[in-house]
């Protein structure tokens, strides 16, 4: 019998010729609005930001009394002081907290006294025990960037910010056609000559693993008007369609000639074993796929072409499988026609990994059961030698090599965008920040704990930012500066600044809420005050620290403070009012040993992308030149 395949193309080039063809014609998501409460497990279409604070509210925090916490000054266990019913309220945990109170005291810290009083043995400082607004997040925080999977606790905090619904990307729809004479349905009772159809099973799970849809289709017998008819009902359903069967050369494999009668074959017969007579072939700008009948040969298409392309479809980087390397116990054949996939068993002999193939044969699934590893052997090899030391992927889900980029420092949105930018570009690793201030960033970046940092630090002397730190830190060197952008930096206020703020020495004479020690914008704060020539412990508020600019801007809005320092997209967010301060350079600290790493390259590309400019530019106050002009 004459065999009919077109080809015996290297995987590789298989897979370029494919991959380049859906490419070419659009095969990718669509996005569809789902219920935050259904969408565990979905992908984000677009980054998602917090519509409200969560807290929205000021909250108790404890079981107790709300009381106003000046009221409590002096008590100890020296001089207890017993509070009278009108000094405080009743109040549970997760209560709203009452009007003119600023502190709750937990009821283990109450003493029962005469006609409803309580005795106190210690003070509490204003907002003790009390989740302020904006405690966990902030209105406009960046809940999920694009491409992110929600998880059950990020569906939590997008809908504790107020997200009720989220735009995701749909999942695709792949549709499974068995074909066969000889092929029926799962039963227990086969007649001599049936074959149990249960490959349809073996690729449901393993598409709804890799995120799809699958509709499996009735089994189709080898009749070629049938098969175009459920081919061409499946294409109108499905967004991606695999024949299962018929892609061989015998006398009733028709998968070839029906695809390229519909659309165009793009590859029939891959130089790999098992799994040679895959076809691969576009009809309606879709991908059809055509899967040997075997078992075995079905599963290393699927594993090799079709995971590949439902990562396609969702635009994200192919996981790479998990490699180990252990020492082969038996001497393998293989052929130099293809690239040859060996299932192996894994054992440990002392500190050695041994490698056992298990049997070849394309129809023996069981092996695939039993199978710890996948052993590849090259084309142009003629086989391997016992004793000779192997590489075997792993039949798990392949974990991907880590890749984190960390970045750590002064809080600024500008990181989360970034992020996002690189998620949307499909970039393989992902970008950890954490808001630990300028100083953080410094000690982070010394100890080898973060890539880079953000950082905007004055030379109270000299009024130059962050180059004497850097000096001061790294007298060796080690460490470098790359340029950020420059920052407005200025007081944030309720909408029609109604404490009539003009400049920031009125600090002294309005409720402040400051950033946490060792941020810049806290140095900052020190530096005016000593210009201006006010005492910290003149500013009412002083010691009330926020980690992030939208997390002094919540608590602005919300009527726990009157003012703060902060940047201008930060005020934009909370539709606050903004009086300019000065300009501040805010830079990057890169440890001089990632200057070069391809995440860190990256991600300073994004940085100076057009899009990243503009998102910046919408957001307001951003620079693109550093003049400090503190």
């Amino acid at each position: 019998m004459k065999h009919r395949y077109l080809e015996n193309l290297p995987l590789p080039q298989a897979k370029d010729r494919f991959f380049g063809r859906l490419r070419d014609v659009g095969f990718e998501a669509r996005t569809e609005a789902v219920d935050t409460v259904q969408a565990c497990g979905r992908i984000t279409a677009k980054a998602v930001y917090a519509a409200i604070c969560a807290p929205h509210y000021n909250a108790s925090a404890m079981d107790g009394v709300a009381v106003n916490a000046a009221v409590t000054f002096g008590a100890s266990e020296k001089t207890p002081l017993t509070l009278t019913p009108a000094d405080y309220i009743v109040v549970d945990t997760g209560d709203p907290l009452p009007d003119g109170t600023d502190a709750v005291i937990m009821v283990e810290d109450l003493i029962d006294a005469p006609d409803g009083c309580y005795t106190i043995l210690a003070a509490v400082r204003p907002w003790q025990n009390v989740r302020q607004v904006g405690e966990d997040i902030c209105m406009g925080d960046m809940i999920a960037p694009c491409g992110t999977v929600l998880t059950p606790a990020l569906c939590g905090a997008l809908l504790a910010g107020g997200v009720t619904t989220v735009d995701v990307l749909k999942k695709p729809v792949v549709g499974i056609i068995p074909t066969g004479d000889e092929i029926v349905a799962p039963t227990a009772t086969p007649a001599k000559g049936d074959i149990i159809e249960f490959n349809s099973t073996v690729f449901r799970g393993m598409l709804e693993g890799w995120d799809a849809d699958v509709r499996v289709f009735p089994i189709t017998k080898d009749d070629k008007a049938l098969l175009r008819a459920v081919l061409e009902e499946a294409l109108s359903r499905c967004d991606m369609v695999l024949v299962s069967a018929g892609s061989s050369a015998g006398r009733d494999d028709y998968t070839s000639e029906i695809i390229a009668s519909l659309g165009t074959v793009l590859v029939h017969g891959i130089a790999i074993k098992p799994g040679k007579p895959a076809v691969l072939g576009e009809a309606r700008q879709k991908p059809v796929i055509g899967l040997p009948g075997y078992p075995v040969s079905a599963i290393v298409v699927m594993e090799e072409i079709v995971r590949e392309t439902v990562d396609l479809y969702y635009a994200r980087t192919p996981k790479a499988p998990q490699i180990v390397e252990g020492v082969l116990a038996k001497q393998i054949v293989s052929s130099l026609k293809y690239t040859e996939y060996v299932r192996v068993s894994l054992g440990k002999i002392g500190d050695t990994l041994s490698v056992s193939p298990l049997p070849r044969g394309a129809g023996v699934i069981s092996s695939f059961t039993k199978a710890d590893g996948m052993l590849v052997i090259d084309q142009n090899c003629e086989g391997l030698l016992a004793g000779e030391r192997v590489q075997v992927r792993l039949l798990c889900d392949p974990a991907a090599i880590e890749q984190t980029l960390i970045v750590t420092g002064s809080h600024d949105p500008l990181i989360d965008e970034v992020r996002d930018l690189l998620k949307k570009s499909g970039a393989a690793f992902r970008v950890n920040s954490t808001h630990v201030g300028s100083m953080g960033a410094i000690y982070a970046v010394k100890g080898g704990l973060a890539h880079l940092g953000g950082i905007h630090l004055l030379d109270t002397e000299t009024g130059v930012y962050n180059k004497s730190y850097v000096k001061k830190y790294f007298p060796d060197g080690g460490a470098a500066l790359v340029k950020g952008v420059g920052r407005v930096q200025g007081l944030m206020v309720k909408k029609g600044n109604p404490c009539g703020i003009r400049s920031f020495a009125d600090v002294a004479r309005v409720r402040y809420v400051n950033r946490q020690r060792g941020a810049g914008t806290r140095i900052l704060c020190d530096y005016l005050l000593q210009k201006n020539g006010i005492a910290p412990q003149d500013v009412d508020g002083y010691d009330n620290e926020e980690f992030t600019h939208t997390g002094v801007a919540a608590l602005i809005a919300a009527g726990n403070a009157d003012t703060g320092l902060g940047i201008l997209s930060a005020a934009k967010i909370y539709d606050l009012d903004f009086i300019p301060i000065c300009t501040e350079v805010y830079e990057f600290l890169v440890d001089e040993q990632y200057l070069d790493d391809p995440m860190v390259q990256a991600f300073f590309a994004v940085l100076r992308s057009e899009e990243c400019r503009s998102r910046l530019e919408a957001m307001g106050g951003y620079l693109l030149e550093e003049e400090a002009t503190c």
